[in-house]
Parts: C-alpha cells; sequence; structure tokens
C-alpha cells in the first residue's frame, strides 16, 4: 500500500488501540473496528493535524470505511 494509508492505518490503530492487521480499505469504523462517535470525531482531529488538512464535520460524518476516510484525505492532498 502507499505512505498515506499506512499513516492513517498508524493513526487509525493507535485512536482506536486496534491491531493494524484489523485496518483495511473496507474495514468500517464503526463495525468492524469498534469506534463510536466520540472516537471518530478524535481520529479526524489526528488526521487533520497529522496530514495537514481541514475535514469539514459534515464530510467527516460521511465516513464509513476507511477507503472512504482514505479517498477525501487523498483529494485534499497537492
Amino acid at each position: 500500500m502507499d505512505e498515506l494509508f499506512e499513516k492513517m492505518k498508524k493513526l487509525i490503530a493507535e485512536k482506536l488501540e486496534v491491531d493494524e492487521g484489523k485496518i483495511t480499505m473496507e474495514a468500517s469504523f464503526r463495525q468492524d473496528l469498534g469506534a463510536d462517535s466520540l472516537d471518530t470525531y478524535e481520529l479526524v482531529y489526528a488526521i487533520e493535524e497529522e496530514m495537514g488538512i481541514n475535514i469539514p464535520d459534515e464530510k467527516a460524518n460521511e465516513f464509513e470505511t476507511v477507503k472512504d476516510a482514505y479517498e477525501f484525505i487523498k483529494s485534499q492532498q497537492k
């Protein structure tokens, strides 16, 4: 996988306290990784800080899977 996905995996594993091996593009933040709304908020904040981007709340609420977040972040990077 690419560098962005690797960075995301580390952040997700750290914030959600899950094994990096469970984190795939298809993994659902809530069902597969056990995130609740506070976890998701903290994760979005960490991603914003790490990647130097801004994720609007309404967009963050649409992130169901790791791929959803990945594609948005990818689109925001120059």
